[in-house]
């Protein structure tokens, strides 16, 4: 890995990741801080990151390095775990069944993958189709059943659902940017994952 991407591109990357998953669109544009389940989430996929070999925390931080760089190999791991429990967040809805079912749906995702003991190639292809999902279910499913029923479609859902949840699966109607830039945010985080230094002992095993 090189001085650059360890100490600019990489904490740049996932920087990014948390100011613009943060950032809510509305009446007043804020930065709204992740949830504190998601901080659990993001321990447990940092630990899945390790484990894959996605991620190898002694190419950034160890006692043969020097100070700077492993001043910058600390930043880059908790900008790897902020940005981590921003999508998280940022892919969880705001309330209701559908948040307490998204959680769900993270935890149990995310100890499938430490249990399967994935490759680093098979996590991160499993993780993204993951975060896919959550975004699809967010930002296109419950955002036609929270907004306006313009087709019979929407409509039908809205009965359905309204129906069997008591009216806890409408969510705040957020602007459609909040979904562009979501998708943003993911885009930049895979890719921030990509960037991520490797098991040393498991790029050798694959190359032979």
């Amino acid at each position: 890995m090189t001085p650059v991407r360890e100490s600019i591109t990489l904490p740049l990357t996932f920087l990014t990741v948390v100011l613009v998953g943060g950032l809510r669109l509305g009446g007043q544009v804020a930065i709204a801080p992740p949830a504190l389940f998601s901080l659990v989430l993001a321990s447990l996929v940092l630990g899945g990151l390790v484990q894959s070999g996605v991620l190898d925390p002694m190419r950034l931080v160890h006692s043969d390095r020097t100070a700077v760089a492993n001043l910058n190999g600390v930043v880059a791991l908790v900008a790897t775990f902020a940005a981590t429990a921003q999508v998280l967040s940022l892919l969880t809805p705001a309330a209701g069944l559908p948040s307490m079912g998204m959680s769900l749906f993270f935890l149990v995702a995310i100890l499938q993958l430490m249990a399967g003991a994935l490759d680093r190639p098979r996590f991160l292809r499993v993780w993204a189709v993951t975060l896919l999902a959550a975004f699809t279910l967010k930002f296109i499913v419950l955002a036609a059943l929270s907004g306006p029923a313009d087709g019979a479609v929407a409509r039908a859902l809205q009965l359905l659902f309204e129906g069997v949840t008591l009216g806890s699966v409408s969510q705040p109607i957020e602007p459609r940017a909040s979904g562009y830039l979501a998708f943003l945010a993911i885009a930049l985080y895979l890719l921030g994952l990509v960037l991520l230094p490797p098991a040393q002992r498991r790029a050798l095993i694959a190359r032979h």
